[in-house]
């Protein structure tokens, strides 16, 4: 080895302290790559579903990529932690479909609400208030809100692949009618080619993830948008394959401070710190505890340094234009692959940045080969369904009414709304009122007078 690569092998050495933690550059290094290859399907995802919303693709995937780099950069020298972050599933599909489809308001309006969030993040995070908000809603719960956003996710995927169709009419007594209380969902035509493509990437992907293959979902976007090219669904670029990223000019900075003092705000931006915090910390739990990190009383000895990462993060990808930044459960990839330090987070962030020039190549997927990776990533985010408690039904109905109002209302935000109040009354009216924290208290109180003044 020349002197200057036994240099740099002593600085990542002393960076990340690799011994202490039974590892070594190499193994770093392909954790991270592999951590990567299960999470770069956002790349593909997130601009799709933020350019729906009226955002320009070619920013997005800019923003998506920059904004992971940063916030990994800021994980790995921050925290020494191999988690990874990036623009997350589920809080982006509540940017487009809540806020600006459901709520009628502007993307401009949604960014400045993940900005605000962004903010409190870091002022919770460095008075330690987002370790106390955990602690204060119940168990159910916060597993209840990872399986309906999951089910939320996975009903978005299949509309986008038009295997299910939606629309305002439904019919009464054979009559077709308005029906503007929400959105009827019907089978789609599987004859088409686009629910064709979707169904054979599920079936690609589903393979993959069978037969344990590193990156499925990645690799099960890609086969599927090969496939699609000769069933006429997948276009292929006009020009360079390779190419400077795209301008972030038409979505970086781009907020809208006029209506931040009202009603609305506080909720998008309550409801994006909620699912944010929940998402975040339960993902550092799951994966902290796979690479045994826990301490002996259980906690994360440096959980402030990677929750403040994850908050710079999100700040961060507001200004440059994506939606909230959270660190990633695929992360469990790298860990399983023997990453234990930044070194894995930093391979990562470079990863993304070379992904950065290849975003003609991104663009090209189309809707019916990111569906796939929707609808099973709705999957992973069902397992924690195993671990609430469906005896007790003044936690199993409250969390069933999370669980299925997310999908059912279209709304992430009202799933957490019918859970909490709902939790808050069966305790009460039960006797079981000691079980429930005043911050709870205080939620489903701000909760109801919601729906009674609004």
């Amino acid at each position: 080895m020349s002197s200057q690569g036994a240099s740099n092998v002593s600085f990542l050495e002393k960076q990340f302290k690799l011994k202490e933690h039974n590892t070594d550059v190499k193994t770093e290094v392909l954790a991270g790559i592999t951590t990567f290859m299960t999470m770069a399907y956002i790349l593909a995802v997130n601009p799709s579903i933020l350019s729906e919303s009226g955002m320009d693709w070619g920013g997005v995937f800019t923003a998506t990529a920059l904004s992971a780099v940063i916030a990994c950069v800021m994980m790995a020298f921050m925290a020494n932690y191999p988690f990874a972050l990036a623009p997350g599933m589920g809080l982006n599909a509540y940017f487009t479909y809540t806020v600006v489809f459901g709520m009628g308001k502007s993307w401009q309006f949604a960014l400045t609400a993940v900005l605000l969030e962004g903010i409190i993040f870091i002022l919770l995070s460095f008075f330690n208030v987002r370790e106390a908000i955990f602690n204060s809603i119940p168990f159910n719960l916060k597993k209840a809100v990872s399986v309906g956003i999951g089910l939320f996710i996975a009903l978005i995927g299949l509309i986008n692949a038009e295997i299910v169709s939606t629309g305002k009419t439904m019919v009464v007594d054979g009559v077709n009618v308005l029906n503007e209380g929400g959105l009827i969902i019907t089978l789609g035509n599987l004859k088409s080619a686009t629910p064709i493509l979707a169904i054979i990437g599920i079936i690609i992907t589903g393979f993959l993830l069978a037969k344990k293959v590193k990156g499925a979902l990645f690799f099960g976007i890609l086969i599927t948008t090969v496939v699609g090219i000769p069933m006429g669904v997948t276009q292929l670029p006009q020009g360079a394959l390779f190419s400077l990223p795209p301008s972030l000019k038409e979505v970086a900075f781009k907020l809208e401070w006029t209506n931040i003092f009202s009603w609305e705000m506080l909720i998008v931006v309550f409801s994006f710190l909620f699912v944010d915090v929940f998402d975040t910390i339960g993902t550092l739990i799951g994966v902290s505890s796979k690479a045994n990190m826990l301490d002996e009383n259980g906690q994360l000895p440096k959980v402030k340094e990677a929750l403040l990462a994850d908050a710079i993060g999100t700040t961060a990808g507001a200004l440059l234009g994506t939606s909230t930044v959270t660190t990633f459960v695929e992360s469990s990839a790298g860990v399983a692959e023997g990453g234990r330090t930044g070194l894995t987070t930093l391979t990562t962030a470079g990863m993304f940045a070379l992904a950065l020039v290849f975003a003609p190549i991104f663009g090209m997927v189309p809707g019916a080969a990111t569906a796939p990776a929707l609808i099973l990533v709705g999957l992973f985010m069902m397992s924690p369904i195993k671990e609430i408690d469906l005896d007790d039904f003044t936690e199993a109905i409250p969390a069933f009414l999370t669980i299925v109002m997310m999908p059912f209302a279209y709304s992430i935000a009202e799933g957490i709304v019918f859970g909490m109040v709902s939790y808050v009354v069966l305790k009460v009216i039960t006797g079981k009122h000691k079980d429930v924290s005043p911050v709870m208290y205080v939620l489903a109180l701000l909760f109801i007078a919601k729906i009674i003044f609004m």
